[in-house]
């Protein structure tokens, strides 16, 4: 992954993984963005370095959405609305994103559509 400069700051590219992935050295920081630990999985397996659970769609939002492909630009426009009200742990994550290489990793099976790639495009947006 390379990164993208300005005169500003450097900001890395964000990237995607399922937690039930083994961590890889590449992946850099690993951030759970589950409101729940991922079934079945020890602390250790999964690698990862901090869990974020306030910057998961509430569990309504998640339960209502239940990765309907049919449902995802509409549950897109509501996490984006719900991450609007988290702007403190929004500004933790951005700080990271622009010191080193983020891996954002969540529980779903889906890998189309999920709450990590809605938070990456998120946090892409200008």
């Amino acid at each position: 992954m390379t990164a993208r400069t300005d005169a500003r700051q450097t900001t890395y590219r964000v990237q995607v993984k399922r937690v039930y992935e083994p961590p890889h050295a590449g992946d850099g920081v690993r951030i759970l963005i589950d409101r729940v630990w991922p079934r079945g999985l020890s602390k250790a397996r999964a690698g990862v370095d901090h869990w974020m659970k306030d910057l998961a769609p509430t569990t309504a939002l998640r339960k209502w959405f239940g990765h309907d492909p049919e449902k995802w630009d509409e549950f897109r426009r509501r996490y984006h609305a719900e991450l609007d009200t988290s702007a403190h742990t929004l500004a933790a994550l951005r700080v990271m994103t622009r010191e080193c290489r983020v891996t954002l990793v969540y529980g779903a099976r889906g890998t189309e559509y999920n709450n990590a790639l809605a938070l990456r495009e998120y946090l892409e947006r200008p």
